[in-house]
């Protein structure tokens, strides 16, 4: 029977907490002498003990790796020095505790930073093994909380957290909530599991919508969640959580690839059935090669990671190679960037869109997330920042994934000093000055677009609407402000005598603007709406609502139950729509009067309601019946068109374009440096093909 490695919980905690500041860690860094040792000593201490109490911290994965690093050489170099207190050597830093003694010691994993280090770390296990490992099996290092659950007769009768790794908590009462984690195995087995209990992203959204609306405070980041909702008693409201299992003591002799299968098989819920699911690699080049894939997928899974864990597979090597007294010898953890971090909320932000929409905006202390330095972050809306209770001085969690914008989670409350205000919200447009709008939970200035003209001109004239050369930012604000143009119709009336008033506006500048206005008389319907910036429409929208109704006349006539009836809008967007039309009446009757939008319907081949069996004889198209999602830079044919030509495109032959990969997506054009779409891609069987190959596919639909 082999010991458990967690593929949640590193040598130390993966996002701890401490009262000193990022300046005070990195000079803790350094560790040049006793005091700085026993301070770097006491701060971990402190860090553990926060982070195993609920997880909510102000210290990010990065800076607490290093502080443990730095302890740990200090340690080396200095060993008569040793405080019996330190964190290293210890399972979850020597912070964590629990009254129920485990079967047999559940361990936390070693830390590897790069691929050196786990080859470093190979090459040791190998001459411990005195043979080269069999295979290597690579998952994903899941961020939640290590538990082991106790089955008798295949029935659970005991949840116990890690604890310190000899002994834990008894959560048994939080059972019922956990998905994966089956109250009666499918056979009749005494098992205990070792796995992770995590809240999903949308598990952790739905959760902070129930806490917030029963009054409580908003979970600072899931692992938080998860952490208080274990071991949360007489709750009014029922959390749900996910189990994901990936070891089991009293089932020996497995290898651990074949451990899992056989967990699956009990009805326990593993990492197998997700895009980062466990894989063998024979070599440890395949091995860095899937630690950069689930890296790569890391923004598009449901689940947060903090690393990838890499084990010897075969159960031979992992008893040979056995276990200290703090992480087995057979499996490493190989951290990953942080992903978010703690920092200071030191203002905030009112900026008005082009549709008059005033959105807020975290000032932050600077932080780096993930390789990027944040400065912003995205707060929503007014009811958002109340519903998480923000105020200025906090110390709060700002979450980044991807290429995502960067948002606030929630405020760190215990860490509060008593010096933080209120958010103050506009009384008044912060850019007009005019009345607010506040009767949706997005805030609105009462002029709409009349509040932000020169943005509003700027949108219409981009590449994807009207695509207007020469109207660029600095000409908008010149038009604008010689009260040339008060809205999008106002371009069509431009005259040559009075573009030449404008400085720097000469004869053949005048022209060329004249013409490429003249041009965009004659655009396509969706792109002419599109330029409208109508709320709840973009481009893809604005290409399915022309090729549904064919005509602007049509649009305008339109009611909620007919603008419902286009694909991904529905009840509740449509009434929105509405009520913008009719607000942008008079601008429509005005470019009407220009001759823009007016007469023109789209190609029947671009409809978006699903063919019916007469239309498959390909009336259609080569894409009909589609929906068709693009990623990646594109080669080939469709190397020179913009990402919104390549929808269009798709749409003209016959399919639909969307923005992401679901289990609808019926093809996925993958061009270079395709990510996480395309992991998501394979994970659901979605056909791929390259832009080439798509190009050919669509040749006739080319423009």
């Amino acid at each position: 029977m082999k010991d458990a490695a967690t593929t949640a919980s590193p040598a130390a905690p993966a996002c701890p907490a401490a009262p000193a500041s990022p300046a005070a860690l990195a000079s803790l860094a350094a560790l040049a002498s006793p005091a700085a040792y026993a301070e770097a000593v006491a701060t971990a201490v402190r860090a553990a003990a926060a982070y195993y109490a609920d997880g909510a911290t102000p210290l990010g994965d990065d800076e607490y790796d290093a502080l443990v690093r730095a302890i740990e050489a200090y340690e080396r170099e200095h060993p008569g020095e040793v405080l019996p207190e330190t964190p290293t050597g210890k399972v979850a830093g020597g912070a964590a505790v629990g009254d129920v003694p485990h079967s047999a010691p559940m361990l936390s994993l070693d830390n590897v930073f790069s691929a050196e280090e786990l080859e470093s770390w190979a090459a040791g296990l190998e001459r411990r093994l005195g043979h080269p490992v069999a295979a290597w099996c690579v998952e994903p290092k899941l961020d939640g909380l290590a538990v082991a659950a106790r089955y008798r007769a295949g029935r659970l009768t005991r949840l116990l957290t890690r604890g310190d790794g000899l002994a834990g908590e008894d959560i048994t009462h939080a059972a019922d909530t956990v998905l994966g984690l089956p109250a009666r195995l499918a056979e009749p087995l005494d098992v205990e599991l070792r796995g992770e209990v995590l809240l999903t992203h949308e598990q952790f959204e739905r959760a902070n919508a129930v806490r917030t609306a029963h009054g409580a405070t908003p979970f600072a980041h899931p692992r938080s969640g998860a952490a208080g909702t274990l071991r949360a008693k007489d709750r009014a409201y029922r959390l749900e959580l996910t189990f994901f299992g990936y070891d089991a003591l009293g089932l020996p002799g497995l290898d651990h690839g074949d451990l899992l299968a056989r967990l699956a098989e009990l009805g326990v819920g593993t990492a197998a059935g997700t895009q980062a699911a466990p894989r063998r690699c024979a070599t440890l080049a395949e091995v860095e090669q899937r630690i950069g894939e689930i890296a790569g997928m890391r923004a598009a899974l449901p689940f947060g990671i903090d690393g990838v864990v890499v084990k010897a597979d075969a159960a031979a090597d992992q008893e040979r190679a056995g276990s200290g007294s703090r992480a087995p010898r057979w499996a490493v953890a190989r951290k990953l960037r942080a992903q978010h971090k703690v920092t200071r909320l030191l203002g905030v932000e009112w900026n008005v869109g082009r549709t008059g929409i005033i959105a807020p905006r975290a000032v932050l202390e600077p932080v780096v997330i993930d390789g990027v330095t944040v400065t912003y972050a995205t707060l929503h809306n007014p009811a958002d920042i109340e519903r998480r209770g923000l105020m200025l001085g906090d110390q709060v969690f700002v979450y980044r994934a991807g290429d995502v914008i960067p948002r606030v989670e929630a405020p760190l409350v215990d860490e509060r000093t008593g010096a933080e205000q209120p958010i103050a919200f506009p009384e008044a447009c912060p850019r007009c000055g005019d009345a607010i709008d506040t009767s949706e939970q997005r805030w609105r200035c009462v002029r709409g677009r009349g509040c932000q003209t020169v943005a509003s001109v700027i949108y219409a004239a981009g590449r994807d609407q009207l695509d207007i050369e020469g109207l660029g930012g600095t000409r908008a604000v010149q038009l604008v402000e010689a009260g040339l143009v008060t809205d999008l119709a106002d371009l069509f009336t431009l005259s040559r005598e009075q573009l030449l008033t404008l400085e720097r506006m000469g004869d053949t500048s005048a022209d060329k603007l004249l013409a490429a206005i003249e041009t965009a008389r004659t655009r396509p319907l969706n792109r002419v709406f599109c330029a409208l910036g109508i709320r709840g429409t973009g481009r893809t929208m604005s290409r399915r609502i022309a090729a549904h109704f064919g005509s602007m006349a049509a649009i305008r006539a339109a009611d909620a139950e007919a603008l419902a009836a286009v694909d991904g809008i529905g009840v509740e967007k449509a009434a929105v729509i509405l009520a913008e039309l009719a607000a942008v009446g008079p601008l429509l009757d005005r470019l009407a009067a220009q001759g823009v939008g007016v007469g023109v319907t789209e190609p029947a081949a671009a409809v978006t309601a699903p063919p019916t069996a007469a239309d498959q004889g390909g009336s259609v198209g080569p894409l009909a019946g589609q929906s068709v999602v693009v990623t990646g830079s594109m080669t080939g044919a469709l190397a020179d068109l913009s990402r919104n030509a390549v929808n269009e495109l798709i749409e003209r032959a016959g399919g639909k374009a969307s923005s992401s990969v679901s289990k609808r997506t019926t093809l996925l054009v993958a061009g270079e440096k395709a990510g996480s779409k395309r992991a998501k891609a394979e994970e659901l069987g979605v056909s791929i093909t390259t832009p080439e190959e798509f190009a050919v596919l669509v040749a006739d639909f080319l423009p």
